[in-house]
């Protein structure tokens, strides 16, 4: 009986770590694999486009309530990623811009596919400081990963604050390989 009963434990472990290992898989920043075609504001930006060659818009002037997020933001680098999490002992990327925005009354929703549908679709050149970044890092074309524009670099460069899988909450960018395969849309909420 007792060798029945250390079985079913076993299996009720091993259970558990492919479902937390699966939910990795389709959470933020674990895939490279995107589509041919993303749809980016109004236009489409394909994969053999460079996003780093794109002129932005953005006059380098930043309210005090973005300026605010983005200091939340910031105390927060070098936070670990934690699957679900959303508190500073650990974030996964979606609890990391609810619990960013919320820290400065706003609400999003919790998980980053339906933050991708808050607010206003913008074109990648439109992206100011604040507004959010979707990233298809499970392959195809769905939302699985959402980063906080952070600053608009020289010549464009696009960075962004978010819980990555491997190091935590970090300021990436565009023109990293990686998020630049993975980008599909802007999104302003503020």
């Amino acid at each position: 009986m007792k060798s029945g009963i250390f079985k079913n434990k076993m299996r009720i472990k091993q259970l558990s770590v492919l479902l937390i290992a699966s939910a990795f898989v389709v959470s933020c920043g674990s895939s490279k694999k995107v589509s041919a075609s993303k749809k980016s504001g109004t236009r489409t930006v394909t994969k053999s486009e460079n996003l780093r060659k794109l002129d932005s818009k953005f006059d380098g002037k930043v309210p005090r309530s973005v300026n605010d997020i983005l200091k939340d933001a910031e105390k927060y680098l070098g936070t670990p990623y934690r699957f679900g999490g959303n508190t500073s002992s650990g974030f996964d990327c979606s609890g990391f811009t609810v619990k960013v925005f919320e820290e400065n009354d706003f609400t999003l929703p919790r998980r980053s596919s339906d933050q991708a549908d808050t607010g206003k679709n913008i074109d990648i050149t439109d992206v100011k400081p604040g507004d959010l970044l979707f990233f298809a890092t499970a392959g195809g074309s769905r939302v699985s990963h959402v980063g906080i524009v952070h600053d608009i670099g020289p010549e464009g460069e696009v960075r962004f604050i978010h819980a990555s899988t491997s190091k935590g909450v970090i300021i990436s960018s565009l023109n990293e390989k990686y998020w630049n395969k993975a980008y599909l849309r802007a999104q302003r909420v503020l």
